[in-house]
């Protein structure tokens, strides 16, 4: 930090198992990553390379010896590991990270039709060999997964091995965990919540609402994934209660010390 504030919450440090901030990167360029870790690599816990953008990005490996060189894991983004099982070369598919040196993996079934037994089975093989983040929830909005199954799936998936479970909402943050509106599915979020550690879990929300949403739900260290690169530094100013957003909620001054220094607070309580 380059000053120093007091009552802040407690973040936690790189590397971490809980507070991640996931990014999607969609097609950054060489110069365009440098630049992005130069300036917010402390905040930056791990990068997907959005679907199957990797296959067409130009300058691949140099791309990825950048991010290697500022110690942030990268992976493929779980579209191109479906396209490789639809086609029946997952064997082709683990040998593709391996050479690109890639230690972390998505399983998913967002797009295509995997069994649940399948895909346990795959996390079970891939888990030996990289860390595996398995994604539940549907690309299709209309597929309306019930929170009961949404914990049983959560539970087969880590106890097959995967590190963490990605609850799916896309880039545009309009199914899995939200309503087509963006809007947040509370009570399903609910019912994971009471049955699965939350440091277990990575909530996509790509939106800024659905940020602060679960900042202020969870607490400032929950994990969050598909973070736009611009969106980094922004997501953890919330994280820290630096933006109007969650100003007031991690801010750690009792009541009394709040009202000696906003006087009008108590008068609108009263109010109230």
């Amino acid at each position: 930090m380059a000053f120093k504030l007091n009552h802040l919450p407690s973040r936690t440090e790189k590397p971490r198992e809980k507070g991640m901030t996931l990014i999607l990167d969609k097609g950054l360029s060489v110069r365009q990553v440098e630049d992005f870790c130069e300036s917010c690599s402390n905040y930056i816990d791990i990068v997907k390379l959005g679907w199957g953008t990797s296959y067409v990005t130009q300058n691949l490996e140099d791309k990825l010896a950048v991010y290697a060189n500022a110690d942030i894991p990268v992976y493929f983004g779980g579209t191109l590991f479906e396209a490789y099982v639809l086609r029946d070369q997952l064997d082709a598919y683990m040998k593709l990270l391996d050479r690109f040196k890639i230690g972390h993996a998505e399983v998913s079934n967002g797009t295509i039709w995997l069994s649940d037994q399948r895909k346990v089975e795959i996390i079970q093989l891939m888990s030996k060999h990289f860390t595996i983040l398995s994604e539940i929830g549907s690309k299709n909005p209309n597929d309306i997964i019930p929170p009961y199954k949404w914990v049983k799936m959560i539970e087969r998936e880590l106890d097959a091995g995967a590190w963490k479970v990605i609850c799916e909402a896309r880039e545009s943050g309009t199914v899995g965990v939200f309503r087509p509106n963006g809007e947040v599915r509370s009570g399903l979020i609910d019912e994971i919540a009471d049955q699965v550690p939350v440091e277990n879990l990575i909530f996509e929300a790509p939106q800024k609402e659905q940020q602060v949403w679960f900042i202020r739900k969870f607490g400032s260290n929950v994990n969050l994934g598909n973070v736009q690169p611009s969106e980094v530094i922004p997501v953890e100013t919330l994280r820290l209660g630096l933006r109007g957003d969650t100003l007031f909620d991690f801010y750690s001054l009792d009541d009394e010390d709040m009202n000696q220094l906003y006087p009008d607070r108590e008068n609108s309580k009263s109010e109230d």
